[in-house]
């Protein structure tokens, strides 16, 4: 009985959570340009965003999405990186076809997907997973499914640097979240 225990345990625990470090990568985009997400984040928040598959329906409403809100993503001086376990072919296509910013990273070998333990079983496929990491790659926030189609989570949780820009509005008008009210000083 302790064996599956464990087993289950190890798996549930792989997933990065709030408060984790991310493991680290050094990956190249369609372009073939080099990221290296230790470096990136000393410089402001990556979102890393793993999607299914190009061309699908959920990924180009998600993307789409990104590319939408891309200039609130740059207010906080954030970052994306689009995971998919297709190739570098399909996702220059995809990536044009969008009309995307960001760089899309292509990872038939599921090597990040894997890192992150958001792989799909039997399939190297990735699931819908997006994890904000901050710097000293902590991870700030992980949303998952259809809760990493919009980008409202991933961008509030986008801290500011120092001498950054304010903070973008959170949401389109009619989604936004209730503001935590902060307590009068004396």
């Amino acid at each position: 009985m302790l064996i599956p225990l464990l087993v289950v345990g190890l798996v549930s625990a792989a997933i990065p959570q709030v408060g984790d470090t991310a493991p680290d990568f050094t990956v190249k985009d369609t372009g073939g340009t080099s990221y290296t997400l230790s470096e990136m984040v000393k410089t402001g928040p990556v979102i890393v965003a793993f999607f299914p598959k190009a061309f699908t329906g959920g990924c180009t409403k998600e993307l789409t999405a990104y590319r939408d809100r891309y200039k609130d993503i740059e207010k906080v001086q954030g970052q994306v990186l689009a995971f998919s376990t297709d190739d570098a072919e399909t996702l220059t296509r995809f990536k044009t076809e969008l009309k995307a910013p960001f760089a899309f990273i292509p990872d038939p070998d599921g090597k990040v997907v894997n890192a992150y333990d958001v792989k799909m079983p039997v399939v190297t496929v990735s699931k819908r997973y997006t994890f904000v990491v901050g710097e000293d790659r902590k991870v700030l926030k992980v949303d998952e499914g259809k809760d990493a189609i919009d980008p409202t989570g991933a961008i509030v949780a986008c801290p500011l640097r120092k001498g950054g820009a304010a903070k973008p509005s959170a949401a389109p008008a009619g989604n936004t979240p209730p503001i935590k009210a902060e307590p009068p000083t004396k």
